[in-house]
């Protein structure tokens, strides 16, 4: 991807809108291309900004009794939208570009959330994505000598993939996919009609337990090991992820793509 194409595909990636192939090609553009990185994370900071609840205010309780109030007979000559319109543009404008100018001066403004509640954002992002359309599975099979060959040639490193039909978890495909600007491997699978994602990628750290998080209706269990971290989501119960987990961790013969 040239940096004229990212550009064109930035907002469109920020705003969680493209597929997965194009996700995971900004992402792998976004890691490799120091100027682009640069120019989107000026761009994420400047919306979690304006979507800040402190730049917002309730209207004095005057002001909302006047647009109660039943408007009043007067003779004036209303100022044509016309002549209002640039105003209201250009004021837009000028504040779009002090955001940006100044943006150390409004960074407190941006509230502390740690790296695991990002992960977390994303993965929900993500699994809701893969149900709309046919963003779910890049390869629909539920082998997993099927899906395992599908990943080699487009991830730089070896998902695990196992098939957990035994457990009750069925396999049903894969898929590419991205968190924290990474190229990731999407594991779908089945708990009778509720769609189970589990995503993973190299891990930069050690051995991590398990930490669970509950959001908008869906659970997220995330761990690392054997140098991957791991994100499992859905929106089966959580006793049901957790034997999900547990039976991911604990299958005998891990099957290692090559």
């Amino acid at each position: 991807m040239m940096c004229d194409d990212a550009g064109l595909l930035m907002h469109a990636y920020l705003d969680d809108e493209l597929d997965a192939a194009g996700s995971a090609a900004m992402a792998r553009h976004l890691g490799e291309c120091a100027a682009c990185k640069a120019r989107y994370e000026t761009y994420v900071i400047m919306q979690k900004a304006l979507s800040e609840p402190s730049l917002y205010r309730r209207a004095p309780d005057a002001l909302r009794a006047r647009w109660t109030a039943p408007p009043a007979r007067t003779t004036a000559t209303p100022l044509p939208v016309r002549r209002r319109g640039p105003m209201v543009f250009a004021a837009a404008a000028g504040f779009a570009a002090a955001m940006l100018l100044s943006m150390p001066a409004w960074l407190h403004w941006l509230p502390s959330r740690g790296a695991g509640d990002e992960v977390v954002a994303e993965a929900i992002s993500s699994h809701v994505r893969s149900l709309q359309g046919t963003h779910l599975m890049d390869v629909v099979s539920t082998d997993q000598h099927t899906v395992k060959p599908w990943f080699e040639g487009k991830l730089d490193f070896s998902p695990r993939v196992k098939d957990l039909a035994g457990e009750g978890f069925p396999l049903v495909g894969g898929r590419l996919d991205a968190l924290e600007g990474h190229s990731v491997a999407a594991l779908v699978y089945k708990r009778r009609l509720h769609v189970i994602n589990l995503f993973q990628w190299p891990s930069e750290g050690g051995t991590a337990a398990q930490a669970t998080a509950r959001e908008h209706g869906y659970t997220v269990i995330r761990w690392s090991g054997d140098g991957m971290r791991y994100v499992a989501i859905s929106d089966v119960n959580e006793g049901d992820l957790r034997q999900f987990v547990l039976a991911f961790q604990n299958e005998a013969n891990p099957v290692m793509a090559r």
